[in-house]
């Protein structure tokens, strides 16, 4: 991970050494934090940012659901994202705008704790590796599963979440796999440690249904839309887990992952054991979109230095 030059705090930029919190800071201790995930693509009309407004909405639905009212509009927060990339003079990066309950009483209660804003960019590449993208990653189904319904929210991008995920990794990383795949407590698939998952079995496109304890993912949404665009059927709909073991092809999505296919799941060729023509279609689609060279007729763009 390479450091960038700033910051944004809690509505000033700050030099990126100087960004530290207590560490009697509430969110470190129980896990108060929400936060997205957001890219930056160098693309042919300029650097463009994909979907800031809807990752912005998702934070403050986030935050909502842990009743933490963060003290700028959504409007101000998105030109925030926007000056701390101009300010690191970045043409393409990955955005990590988080918003935590800080310095105050200690106990599980928050209320009484400021809540604290901050946006951090830097230079990211492939998150399951470069080679991933066209090679596709190997992944099993983990042991672990997602947290049943009103229990934790699944749709808040909450830091206390990640640590069912960070189990998950680990696992996965340990057992010689790029990624696991995580069933809902109901035995159904519900998605990895940090993507939504697609399948598809005879050209129909499959993903799992927000009830499904997934965190509603803004690319999954993305290429939901392309693939319907593109005269595909999708459903979202309860996938059993041996249905990934005889699909035609599967991939993850995300910020991160983008759109990243799989070759074999619990050591199980997926289809021809490498990226399918419909996951190449939907891909190659999808980078169209966020490199630039297809009109952005959705207005899922928006560019950081345009005046």
């Amino acid at each position: 991970m390479g450091k960038a030059k700033k910051i944004w705090k809690n509505g000033s930029l700050i030099n990126w050494e100087d960004a530290n919190i207590h560490v009697m800071t509430h969110a470190l201790h129980y896990g108060t934090s929400v936060f997205e995930g957001i890219r930056c693509y160098k693309t042919s009309r300029g650097s463009e940012v994909f979907h800031l407004q809807r990752h912005v909405d998702r934070l403050y639905n986030s935050a909502k659901i842990y009743r933490m009212d963060i003290p700028f509009t959504r409007e101000e927060f998105c030109t925030a994202v926007l000056d701390t990339i101009r300010a690191n003079e970045l043409e393409h990066c990955y955005v990590r705008p988080i918003v935590f309950r800080g310095f105050g009483p200690m106990g599980v209660n928050p209320l009484g704790n400021s809540v604290e804003s901050y946006i951090a960019v830097w230079e990211w590449g492939k998150y399951l590796g470069d080679e991933a993208i066209e090679q596709g990653v190997d992944v099993c189904t983990s042991s672990w599963n997602r947290a049943a319904p009103n229990t934790i929210p699944a749709m808040a991008k909450a830091g206390g979440n990640y640590l069912s995920s960070i189990l998950v990794k680990m696992e996965a990383l340990t057992n010689g796999y790029s990624e696991g795949i995580v069933l809902d407590t109901n035995g159904y698939v519900s998605e990895g440690s940090g993507e939504n998952i697609f399948v598809i079995k005879d050209s129909v496109v499959w993903t799992s249904p927000i009830s499904g304890s997934i965190l509603p993912g803004i690319t999954r949404e993305c290429v939901m839309k392309i693939a319907r665009e593109k005269g595909y059927e999708v459903r979202e709909q309860f996938i059993p887990r041996e249905f990934l073991y005889i699909a035609d092809e599967a991939f993850l999505t995300g910020t991160a992952a983008e759109l990243t296919p799989l070759r074999s799941i619990d050591r199980i060729q997926i289809g021809a054991g490498k990226r399918g023509s419909i996951t190449a279609d939907l891909q190659s689609a999808f980078f169209d979109f966020v490199e630039g060279r297809v009109e952005d007729k959705w207005g899922w763009m928006t560019n950081v230095y345009a005046s």
